[in-house]
C-alpha cells in the first residue's frame, strides 16, 4: 500500500515526508516547491498528498490514486 506524503512546516522551510517516517525525504526553501517534489512522488506511487498549515492542522489534500471516493471539486 502506498504511503501519503506529507507537506510540513519547519524552521529551515518545508520538508516532504512520508506518513508514518519521522525523516523528511526531502526539505525545500518554499512550500511551493515542496508541494511539487510531493506530486511527483504521489503520482509515481498513486497515493495522496497532505498540505500542513504552520499550526499542524491540514490546509489541504490531493488524491493521485485509486481513490474510493473522489472529491467533487475540479481543481486538477
Amino acid at each position: 500500500m502506498a504511503k501519503d506524503q506529507h507537506v510540513v512546516p519547519r524552521p529551515d522551510g518545508r520538508a516532504v515526508r512520508r506518513s508514518g517516517s519521522g525523516r523528511a525525504s526531502s526539505v525545500h526553501p518554499t512550500q511551493r516547491d515542496a508541494i511539487e517534489r510531493a506530486r511527483e512522488i504521489a503520482q509515481r506511487e498513486r497515493s495522496e498528498v497532505v498540505i500542513h498549515r504552520p499550526n499542524g492542522r491540514i490546509r489541504d489534500k490531493d488524491s493521485y490514486g485509486n481513490d474510493p471516493c473522489p472529491p467533487k471539486d475540479r481543481r486538477h
